[in-house]
Order: structure tokens, then C-alpha cells, then sequence
């Protein structure tokens, strides 16, 4: 008798969590979404106004882009799940370079503060420089389109990951430092044992303003080099503007920000799971 009241009182809490979960995090966002779509819609069917409704967008791009997001008719005439793919490969090479850089140096400067004087006024020169501003320096140097959007990516997101490290460095508590001392911890030891667990929560700050700065550079570059990417498709599409075109405009920038609102997700979520290790 016992067991089956416990059973039931389990089953009414799980109800009443799965109840205020639904309540405090599906139903905002779903009501949000609806005025949303509702003011985007009138804000539409005013006169004169050129730019497609929610119902006329996703009307229009039903067939092929939402339904068939991997046709390939060849050369750069590919559903958006292969532009978005393209995109993310970019993404995650110059994102990944980015971040062993920015975690290296971070330490390197953040370790020192000679170095640190020297080297700050630079960074923060370098990091201001907008995106775009660094494709013809990289087309020049690279001569290719595909490393030049890498290397734009790789300028833009490092230093967020530069800056925040170091920035983790430096906060490091006296306490570890002198615990360190005593226990004559050095090279990889120390590291290992002292730096980075002091430091990830910073360093992951900085991962996730970085994935953030390589989608916006991604998607900014893809519009001057082409190719296949969904830049590239946004810039294409506006070039042979049509209605129907517009349409696709705006369904790519939907899945831009939902791309992007995972990528952003997707970093904190490891950074959770890191940093609550590390406690």
C-alpha cells in the first residue's frame, strides 16, 4: 500500500514539474512567436508595402527550400541544408583555430603582465576592425575565396576568446598560486591543476561570444566571395530580386538566427557540463 502511494506521489510531481515546465518555458515563447507572426503579418498587408507575409513566405518557399532543403542541381544551386552545411564547415575550421590560438595566447599574456602592457593596446586596435574590413587583406593574401572567409572567421571570433582568458588568467586567486608554490607545481602540472580550472568559466565567456562573432563573419563574407554558403545564397537571391525571391531572403535569415541560436546553445550547454566538473 505504501509503495503504490509513493508511486503516485512521484507520478503527481513529475505531472507538476512537466506542468511548470510547459508553463514557464514552451508557452511564453510560443505566445511570443504568435504576436510575432500576427504584427509581421498586418505590418504586410498595409498598401505599398513590397516585402512578403509569414503566410506568403513560407507559401512561396514551401517547395522546394522547406520540404527538399538537400536538392542539388548542381554548381551553387543547392537547398539551404547544404548552403547551411557549407557555412557551419567554414565555421567550425576557423571557430576551432580561433579558439586553440585564443586560449594559448590568453595564457601567454594573461601569465604575464609585462607582456600584457605591451600586447593590449594592440588587441584592442585589432578587435574593434569590423569583419568585412579584413576580406580584402585575406584575398590578398590567400588569392582564394574558401580561406579568405576561413580567415575572416578565425580574426573575428579570436578575440572575445583572447580577451576573456586572459582576463581568467589574471583573476586567478592568490591562494591557488601559493598552493602551487608549495606543492612545486610547474609546465603542465600546474596547468592542468591550477590554471584551467580557474579559468574555463572565462574561457567558455569567451568560446561563446566567439561561435557568435563566426556565424555573423560567415555569413557576411559568404556575400562577397560566393560560392556555396548561405550568405552567398542571401546575396544571390537579392541580386535577381523577385518576390518569390524575397521570400527566400527571409526564410535563409530565419534559419541563419536558428542556426545560430543553437551554435550559441550548443557551447553553453558544454560549458555547463565543463565548468560544473570543475567544481
Amino acid at each position: 500500500m505504501a509503495a503504490v502511494l509513493g508511486n503516485r506521489t512521484l507520478r503527481k510531481k513529475s505531472r507538476n514539474n512537466l506542468n511548470k515546465l510547459l508553463l514557464n518555458k514552451v508557452v511564453p515563447p510560443l505566445v511570443a512567436l504568435a504576436i510575432f507572426l500576427g504584427l509581421w503579418e498586418l505590418v504586410c498587408a498595409m498598401p505599398n508595402f513590397e516585402l512578403p507575409g509569414p503566410i506568403e513566405t513560407f507559401s512561396e518557399t514551401w517547395d522546394p527550400f522547406i520540404v527538399h532543403p538537400f536538392f542539388d542541381n548542381g554548381a551553387s544551386d543547392k537547398g539551404l541544408g547544404w548552403q547551411l552545411l557549407s557555412s557551419l564547415g567554414r565555421v567550425a575550421l576557423g571557430f576551432s583555430l580561433s579558439a586553440i590560438a585564443g586560449i594559448v595566447l590568453g595564457i601567454l599574456v594573461g601569465a604575464n603582465r609585462l607582456v600584457y602592457n605591451a600586447v593590449d593596446p594592440i588587441f584592442q586596435v585589432l578587435r574593434t576592425v569590423p569583419p568585412l574590413a579584413w576580406l580584402p587583406i585575406s584575398l590578398a593574401a590567400f588569392q582564394q575565396a574558401n580561406p579568405s572567409a576561413i580567415f575572416v572567421i578565425f580574426i573575428t571570433s579570436i578575440w572575445p576568446i583572447i580577451i576573456n582568458t586572459t582576463v581568467g588568467v589574471q583573476q586567478i586567486p592568490q591562494d591557488y598560486i601559493n598552493v602551487a608554490k608549495v606543492l612545486k607545481l610547474k609546465g603542465a602540472k600546474y596547468f592542468l591543476k591550477i590554471v584551467f580550472p580557474a579559468t574555463v568559466p572565462y574561457i567558455f565567456t569567451g568560446l561563446r561570444i566567439g561561435i557568435g562573432l563566426s556565424w555573423l563573419a560567415i555569413v557576411a563574407a559568404e556575400m562577397l566571395v560566393g560560392g556555396v554558403g548561405i550568405g552567398s545564397f542571401i546575396w544571390d537571391a537579392y541580386n535577381t530580386t523577385t518576390e518569390t525571391n524575397l521570400s527566400e531572403i527571409i526564410l535563409a535569415l530565419i534559419y541563419v538566427g536558428l542556426v545560430g541560436l543553437l551554435l550559441d546553445r550548443l557551447v553553453g550547454f558544454v560549458a555547463s557540463k565543463v565548468v560544473a566538473d570543475q567544481k
